[in-house]
C-alpha cells in the first residue's frame, strides 16, 4: 500500500524538516481535492490526475495507482464510471497505514508524527 523505499529516499532527499513540510502540505491539498472528488465531473480526470502525482510523490503507492485507474477511464471519457467512493477509500486506508509509521520519518510540531 505504501512504499516505504519512496518515503525513506524523499525524507533523505530534502531531511526531516522538509519532509514533515511536505506531509503537512500534502495532507491539507489532497484532503480539500479528495473531500470534493467528482463534484464537479468535468475536472474528475484532472483531479485524479493532481491525486495520483502527490500520491507517487509520498509513497502512496494503492492510491496512487487507483487513481491512475481513474484518470485513464476519465480521459477515454468513461467518468461516471470512475468509483470515486472506491478512490477516497483507498485515500483513507493508505492514509491510516502511512500514519501509523510517519514517525519514523519526521516529527510536526516538535513532536513525532504517529
Amino acid at each position: 500500500m505504501i512504499d516505504w523505499e519512496r518515503v525513506a529516499e524523499l525524507r533523505d532527499e530534502i531531511g526531516e524538516e522538509g519532509f514533515a513540510e511536505v506531509l503537512e502540505l500534502f495532507l491539507d491539498e489532497v484532503e480539500a481535492v479528495v473531500a470534493r472528488l467528482g463534484a464537479k465531473p468535468e475536472r474528475l480526470e484532472d483531479e485524479l490526475h493532481f491525486l495520483k502525482g502527490s500520491a507517487w510523490n509520498l509513497g502512496f503507492a494503492a492510491f496512487g495507482a487507483a487513481c491512475q485507474d481513474g484518470e485513464r477511464m476519465a480521459a477515454a471519457g468513461s467518468g461516471a464510471a470512475v468509483n470515486v467512493q472506491s478512490v477516497v477509500a483507498n485515500y483513507a486506508s493508505s492514509k491510516a497505514a502511512f500514519m501509523a509509521r510517519a514517525g519514523e520519518f519526521c516529527t510536526v510540531g516538535g513532536s513525532r508524527v504517529a
